[in-house]
């Protein structure tokens, strides 16, 4: 049997590059619209013939209604969500394990972003408010050696897209038993100021009223003390609350448990700090873990008190949640309200955070851990007490 012998044209080979390209754009990697801004998504639907109105129309749907997805965008034409679904995506995380602590009052959800990267997001109930923990980052560069996103070593930056993500996923499920969120607070997995432009992309919609709608003051972002950027973060109009991670009160121990001291000391970041309050306005809140035995005598309240005093701010004293792999553990109670009531004769404005989620280990990275290790056979350790 004679066979058979084809022969392509330039006119054939042009042809199957267009396919090629069509398919490549098309249909293997469609456009998560989380991940455009509004200029952008209203170029997108321009190309695709739509006039102005109709950005507005999707972008509300993204932000205020929480669609995961076209046919929920019912005053779009069938053609128009067709056209969109064949074009682009609505990629909101994948839940890989979520936890509910025992009073219901904390939930936690391990996300899954695509390929092998996860990250977490805790929900917070209080009496009114519903408080929301997002990621900013898969991982953390900072190192610090009590927290477990420290322990995992950096990995990626998130998207802006992926940031709101975590939030427009959680605003969809309280919307069925009548809630909202009403806080939110960059404190998850990561180092907000260290993915500055997707962080506070993030921020401008969800502080949008046209998008999410939530106000700045009902956001705070957590830094352990990235001078140049809370610079930068001061000349910004949004009223972001700020809250400073400090957990030590002097050089030498906060070298060992907050590393990025090594770069950006004290004296520097509360040089930083000082004019962040004298340009917003607004008050800082510092952020204190404390850890038994290691921060938490009254000489390191002493020493806390002196650091801060004259300052508009605010301290969070955290008993530390124990975490795997660390060597500290949380201060006990007795000590923790030793510690307050000192800051408080000093003058220290102080409060000592609820411990929320301890039996869900809620604390940053905990989870994500907890589950590699029960999907890899590798041996269960206990908590650190």
């Amino acid at each position: 049997m004679r066979k058979k012998v084809y022969f392509f044209s330039i006119f054939d080979a042009a042809w199957i590059q267009w396919r090629f390209l069509f398919c490549e754009r098309y249909i293997m990697t469609k456009q998560n619209l989380l991940d455009l801004n509004k200029p952008d998504l209203t170029a997108m639907l321009a190309e695709m013939g739509e006039p102005a109105f109709r950005a507005k129309q999707v972008w509300a749907w993204l932000y205020r209604h929480h669609a995961a997805n076209f046919d929920e965008m019912t005053n779009l034409s069938k053609p128009l969500r067709a056209k969109l679904a064949a074009r682009a995506e609505i990629a909101l995380p994948s839940p890989v394990a979520v936890l509910t602590s025992g009073d219901d009052e904390t939930v936690k959800t391990l996300f899954n972003l695509g390929g092998t990267e996860e990250i977490e997001v805790v929900l917070m109930r209080y009496d009114k408010r519903r408080t929301l923990c997002i990621s900013t980052q898969a991982g953390c560069a900072m190192a610090c050696p009590f927290c477990a996103t420290g322990q995992m070593g950096f990995r990626r930056n998130l998207s802006a897209g992926e940031i709101v993500s975590q939030v427009l996923y959680y605003a969809r499920m309280l919307r069925s038993t009548d809630e909202k969120v009403t806080n939110i607070v960059f404190m998850g997995m990561g180092e907000p100021l260290a993915n500055y432009a997707a962080t506070w992309e993030a921020v401008h919609r969800l502080n949008d009223p046209d998008g999410f709608g939530l106000g700045a003051r009902h956001m705070t972002l957590s830094t352990v003390g990235l001078v140049p950027a809370i610079r930068q973060m001061s000349r910004e109009p949004e009223q972001v609350g700020l809250a400073v991670s400090l957990h030590a009160p002097n050089d030498p121990l906060r070298d060992e448990l907050v590393p990025v001291n090594r770069r950006y000391p004290l004296a520097m970041l509360m040089d930083a700090v000082r004019d962040y309050i004298t340009i917003t306005h607004r008050r800082v809140t510092f952020e204190y873990a404390l850890m038994d035995g290691k921060n938490d005598s009254p000489r390191h309240a002493d020493e806390l008190a002196t650091l801060l005093r004259g300052l508009l701010c605010h301290v969070n004293l955290i008993p530390l949640n124990p975490t795997d792999g660390s060597p500290y553990g949380g201060s006990p109670a007795e000590r923790v309200y030793a510690f307050r009531d000192r800051l408080q004769a000093a003058g220290i404005p102080v409060t000592v955070r609820i411990r929320r989620g301890i039996d869900i280990q809620a604390g940053c990275g905990q989870l994500r851990a907890k589950h590699r290790r029960e999907n890899s056979g590798a041996p269960k350790t206990a908590p650190t007490e």
